[in-house]
C-alpha cells in the first residue's frame, strides 16, 4: 500500500486528511494543519452526507493539537559548539573549590613558616627606686632578652607542617580528579541526551507518520476508529517523550555548566560517546587506587606528620634557656654596670605526658585510617567495575548483534512494503523499535564512559563540595602558634 493513497469515494475526505496524505513524508506542521481543519463547521458539510453518519462513514477523530514548547529550538544561544577539552578547560580556571583547595595548601605552608620561626627579643627599661629622696634611683637602665629554643624543637615543628602541607597538596590534587571526574561525567550525560533529542525527533516522525496512516486506512475502511484514537496516544506520547528528553537535555547542561563554572545559555556539544572498548582490568585498577590515588597518599603523608609530632612532642618537656643581659647607671656608685641572666622552666610536674599521649594516639588512628581507606576504595571499585562491566558488554551486544540485526530486520521489511506483501504500518513498528534500540544504546554508551571516567580518575566524586583539609577540627595543631 503507497503512502499516497488515492482515496475512492470522492467528497468523503476532508480537505485537511487529504492535504497530508498527498504529503511525500508527514511532518510536524501537517499534522498541525490537520488537527485544526479536521472539525469542519457542521453546516460545510453536504446534506446527503450528514444524513449518513453513523452508517456508511464517520469524520475520524482530531489529532491532538501540538504543543506549544514543542516548536522552540532546543538550543538559542548561537554559540559554537564546545567540547570535552573546552569544557575541562573552564572547570580548571572557573571552578570555586578548587581555588579553595588551593588556599588550604597555603595555609598549611603558613604554618610551616609561623611554626619555624625564632622567638623574638625582649627590650625593657628598668628603673630601680626611681624618686628615693628626690634621687634618680639605685639603678636605670635597658635589659635585653631571649629565649633560646633548644632540642631541635623549631625544626621538627617546620618539618612537621611542612609534611602537611604536602599532605595538604595531596588533598588540592583529590578536588581536580573530584571536579575532572565529574564535569567528564556530566559531559558523557548531556551529550547522551543531546543525542536522545535526535532519536526522539526521528520517533515523533514516526508516529506522525502512523497518524497519517491510519487516517488513510480509516477512510478506506480498512481501520477502525479504535485505531486511530491509538495512534493519537501514541503521537502525543512521543512529544511528551520529546519534552522530556529536552528538559533533561538542558537540566545536564546547566549541572556542567556549575562544575566548569560557566554562566550561559544551553550550547551544542562536539563529542562523540563511541570509543575504543578496552577492557579495564579489575586487579590492575585495585592496584593503582591503593598505591597512586590522592586519598592514600594524602593519608600516608598525614601520618608522616603525626610521626613528626610525636616526635616533636616528646622533646617539649626540654627546657628553653631565656638569656638576659642589661646595662645601666648605677646612681648610687656612680658607675655604669652590666646585669646577666639565664633562666628555665624546670619540668617537674609538667613534662607534656598528655599531649605526648595524645600525639600517639593520632598516630595509630592516621594508621587505621589508611587501611580504612583501602577498603573503602575497594568496595567503590567493586560496585564502580560492575557498573562498567555490564555497560561495556551491552555496547559491545548493541554494536555487534542488536543494532546491526533490527536495521536488518527493518531494511527487509521496507523492501517486503515496496514489493507489496507486507503493509506500511509493520515497517513503521520496525522502524520505531530500532528507534528504542538507538535510544537504549546511547544509554549503555553514557554509563560506560561514566564508569570508565571513574574508574580511571580513582573514583572520586564531588565537583562542588568543600576541600576537605588535613587536620580535622579541634586538634592540638589548630592553634594561633603551631608547633
Amino acid at each position: 500500500m503507497s503512502r499516497k493513497i488515492q482515496l475512492i469515494t470522492a467528497g468523503l475526505v476532508l480537505g485537511s486528511i487529504a492535504s497530508v496524505c498527498s504529503a511525500q513524508s508527514p511532518t510536524t506542521d501537517s499534522i498541525r494543519i490537520e488537527s485544526n481543519q479536521v472539525n469542519p463547521p457542521q453546516n460545510a458539510m453536504p446534506q446527503d452526507l450528514r444524513g449518513r453518519v453513523g452508517e456508511d462513514f464517520t469524520e475520524p477523530p482530531p489529532v491532538p493539537p501540538v504543543p506549544q514548547s514543542l516548536t522552540e529550538e532546543t538550543f538559542t544561544s548561537g554559540e559554537a559548539p564546545l567540547t570535552i577539552e573546552a569544557i575541562e578547560s573552564f572547570a580548571c580556571s572557573r571552578n570555586p573549590t578548587l581555588t579553595q583547595a588551593q588556599a588550604q595548601t597555603q595555609g598549611e605552608l603558613g604554618k610551616a613558616i609561623q611554626a619555624g620561626l625564632v622567638p623574638n627579643p625582649t627590650l625593657r627599661y628598668v628603673g630601680e627606686q626611681a624618686g628615693l629622696e628626690g634621687t634618680a634611683g639605685e639603678w636605670q637602665g635597658v635589659e635585653f632578652s631571649q629565649r633560646i629554643v633548644t632540642a631541635k624543637k623549631l625544626q621538627l615543628s617546620r618539618a612537621k607542617f611542612l609534611q602537611m602541607t604536602r599532605a595538604s597538596q595531596w588533598r588540592a590534587l583529590e578536588q581536580e580528579y573530584q571536579v575532572l571526574n565529574d564535569v567528564r561525567m556530566s559531559f558523557w550525560m548531556t551529550l547522551g541526551q543531546q543525542q536522545l533529542v535526535s532519536i526522539h525527533n526521528e520517533i515523533l516522525k514516526n508516529s506522525e507518520d502512523a497518524v497519517v496512516t491510519a487516517r488513510e486506512l480509516y477512510n478506506e475502511g480498512q481501520a477502525t476508529r479504535a485505531q486511530l484514537h491509538e495512534a493519537n496516544v501514541m503521537l502525543q506520547k512521543a512529544r511528551l517523550d520529546l519534552l522530556m528528553i529536552r528538559n533533561q537535555l538542558h537540566a545536564k547542561w546547566y549541572e556542567m555548566a556549575s562544575l566548569a563554572g560557566l554562566r550561559m545559555q544551553p550550547t551544542p556539544l562536539d563529542g562523540s560517546l563511541e570509543g575504543e572498548l578496552s577492557l579495564i582490568d579489575f586487579d590492575q585498577a585495585l592496584n593503582r587506587l591503593t598505591t597512586e590515588s590522592p586519598q592514600i597518599l594524602g593519608a600516608r603523608a598525614k601520618l608522616q606528620a603525626d610521626e613528626i609530632k610525636v616526635r616533636r612532642e616528646t622533646v617539649e618537656p626540654i627546657p628553653d634557656l631565656v638569656v638576659t643581659y642589661g646595662y645601666g647607671r648605677n646612681f648610687e656608685a656612680g658607675q655604669n654596670t652590666h646585669n646577666t641572666g639565664v633562666s628555665l622552666e624546670v619540668p617537674l610536674y609538667d613534662w607534656n605526658q598528655g599531649t605526648i599521649r595524645q600525639a600517639e594516639a593520632d598516630v595509630m588512628r592516621q594508621r587505621g585510617e589508611i587501611e580504612r581507606i583501602e577498603f573503602s576504595l575497594q568496595r567503590q571499585l567493586a560496585q564502580a567495575y560492575q557498573n562498567y562491566l555490564t555497560a561495556l558488554q551491552n555496547v559491545r551486544s548493541y554494536q555487534e548483534v542488536i543494532l546491526p540485526e533490527s536495521q536488518r530486520a527493518y531494511e527487509v521489511l521496507l523492501d517486503a512494503y515496496k514489493e507489496n506483501r507486507v503493509d506500511w504500518p509493520a515497517v513503521l513498528q520496525s522502524q520505531r523499535n530500532l528507534y528504542q534500540e538507538q535510544t537504549n544504546y546511547v544509554q549503555h554508551l553514557v554509563a560506560w564512559r561514566s564508569q570508565e571516567t571513574l574508574i580511571t580518575g580513582f573514583l572520586l566524586q564531588g565537583g562542588l563540595t568543600p576541600p576537605t583539609g588535613p587536620t580535622p577540627p579541634g586538634h592540638i595543631s589548630a592553634t594561633p602558634k603551631p608547633r
